[in-house]
């Protein structure tokens, strides 16, 4: 992926004329799709953007924790055989869901600017993680946030909580859970600020790999579409999650194991703050790093390296069994 970010003022006009999204049918997913969508139409008005969706494994099984699922790219496949079969141009994905690796002759071309990474706290009887009552039961698919919500609160039931956005709300509205814990970005994308009670800081819980970001991934021989797309591109978003993807890969981590990674740029540098944790949030293993914005891929495995001295590995190999 390139590093430099393309601003053009105004679009050329190019010769492809049609452009088809892959998109999962999750409403989170149809809104980022149809972002996308919007965007290119605006700077390519002869452009038309056709969205098309499908669904994925990871939509199919909905009673079994992520984690148990097993394999990686379990929100991804579908879309990328429809890029291969050339059924579809482009595929738009949350970059906390993306593999660190791609099938052969696809590439991940852009990534897009971040909005909030932070977990976002939802509740209708407390306002915040801290307030909840000894033996409240929170909700969460991710053994990220289980791990770091488990070693803050031990006294807390954490259940798993599986569906989309509006499932997993409408759950907590039965009342099945005093609280849920959500990507902030999902939820203001879809327009549910209003239940956000509280942003759960990094430090509480540290971000998942891309949280809050959008990548777009194509063809790596369509490289028209690929110059379009480009103008969509953010450097210091790209930057950021190239930097906790490079960590993450070094790690071999899927997207849903107990593995936090969080870039911020200071001036021209990026500081990496990553953690891998037991899922019972006994054992957490912390790392950070600054390194020049330039080379986000040195940053990432350095992190990652030391990780690794402080026994990542083993922990993560007991929840691979």
């Amino acid at each position: 992926m390139h590093n430099k970010a393309k601003q053009p003022s105004a679009a050329p006009s190019p010769s492809v004329k049609t452009i088809r999204i892959a998109s999962r049918q999750s409403a989170l997913a149809l809104w980022q799709s149809h972002h996308i969508k919007e965007r290119l139409e605006n700077l390519y008005p002869q452009l038309t953007v056709e969205v098309v969706g499908m669904t994925t494994k990871g939509d199919q099984i909905l009673d079994v924790p992520l984690a148990k699922v097993g394999g990686k790219g379990l929100f991804v496949k579908e879309l990328e055989t429809s890029l291969i079969k050339g059924e579809t141009d482009i595929a738009v994905h949350s970059m906390k869901d993306v593999p660190m690796a791609f099938p052969e002759g696809l590439e991940l071309a852009v990534i897009c600017k971040r909005e909030s990474p932070f977990d976002a706290f939802v509740s209708n009887q407390y306002e915040t993680l801290a307030s909840l009552p000894s033996g409240a039961v929170v909700g969460t698919s991710s053994l990220r946030r289980q791990s770091q919500i488990s070693a803050l609160r031990p006294d807390l039931q954490i259940k798993s909580l599986r569906g989309n956005v509006n499932t997993r709300l409408a759950k907590l509205d039965n009342g099945d859970f005093d609280a849920i814990i959500l990507a902030e970005s999902g939820l203001r994308r879809l327009g549910f600020d209003d239940r956000i009670k509280q942003s759960v800081s990094a430090e509480e819980s540290l971000p998942s790999v891309g949280q809050g970001a959008l990548g777009i991934e194509c063809r790596s021989e369509d490289r028209e579409i690929i110059n379009m797309i480009r103008t969509l591109a953010d450097e210091e978003s790209e930057q950021c999650v190239q930097a906790e993807r490079a960590m993450n890969k070094r790690l071999e981590g899927g997207c849903q194991v107990p593995i936090a990674g969080f870039a911020i740029r200071q001036g021209n540098d990026l500081w990496l703050r990553a953690m891998v944790a037991s899922v019972n949030g006994e054992t957490i293993l912390k790392s950070d790093a600054r390194g020049p914005a330039t080379n986000p891929q040195a940053l990432g495995e350095q992190v990652a390296e030391a990780l690794l001295a402080q026994g990542a590995e083993k922990i993560l190999a007991e929840i691979y069994q």
